[in-house]
């Protein structure tokens, strides 16, 4: 049984879609009691990261989410799901869950690093990053990737981007005037900066991978 956390802070139409249409069985809770005999969980979002951390820790979903991750239950972040996981947010300036180390920062402030660092970058480029981008597969990528094309794209809709303490753990990025991290993958934890329930069938490849 999948569940999916429903904090007030998630796009849960379009995940609740797309397992529909995969034929998954799966529950959709506000209340961490009801997900706690479930097998692995998926946890969506989409808007700012302060206000889903108040959201979180009104609902209790901020501990059970990290005694989730610290039993290695296998927990999937979708988009603002997959960021505030790790430690810290920029947007709003605001600690969050901790699963995972490193901070969460906004491409203009990538950007400027990257620059002072030597690189170029395209800074004409808009914020938020939406759309379509195809990734590359780094670091062994992710068993969630078998039978997804090389190149496929993927639909982003984010100002924020993962900086993970520890690199080893990006299994694939993007390219937007910085390489993105769109994968992340620890232990039992894995999280899609991109949304893999609006990617179409590359999409619906990786959330299958993850259900059975």
């Amino acid at each position: 049984m999948i569940g999916i956390v429903d904090y007030n802070a998630g796009n849960i139409k379009s995940v609740e879609r797309a397992l529909t249409f995969l034929k998954a069985d799966y529950v959709l809770s506000k209340n961490p009691a009801d997900l706690e005999k479930c097998d692995k969980l998926i946890f969506p979002g989409v808007g700012e990261a302060k206000y889903a951390m108040e959201q979180l820790k009104k609902t209790g979903f901020d501990t059970f989410l990290k005694d989730w991750a610290a039993a290695e239950k296998p927990l999937m972040g979708i988009c603002l799901g997959s960021q505030i996981i790790f430690e810290h947010s920029e947007e709003g300036d605001v600690d969050c869950l901790g699963i995972l180390k490193g901070t969460i920062r906004h491409f203009e402030s990538v950007w400027k690093d990257s620059l002072k660092d030597g690189n170029t970058n395209e800074m004409n480029l808009k914020v938020p990053h939406m759309g379509w981008n195809n990734l590359e597969f780094i670091n062994g990528g992710s068993p969630l990737f078998n039978r997804v094309a090389k190149k496929s794209d993927f639909y982003f809709v984010h100002s924020y981007l993962i900086q993970p303490a520890d690199s080893s753990i990006v299994k694939a990025v993007a390219d937007y005037g910085c390489k993105v991290p769109a994968c992340v993958s620890s232990g039992s934890v894995s999280a899609f900066q991109f949304h893999p329930e609006k990617s179409g069938q590359a999409g619906l490849k990786i959330l299958e991978n993850y259900i059975c």
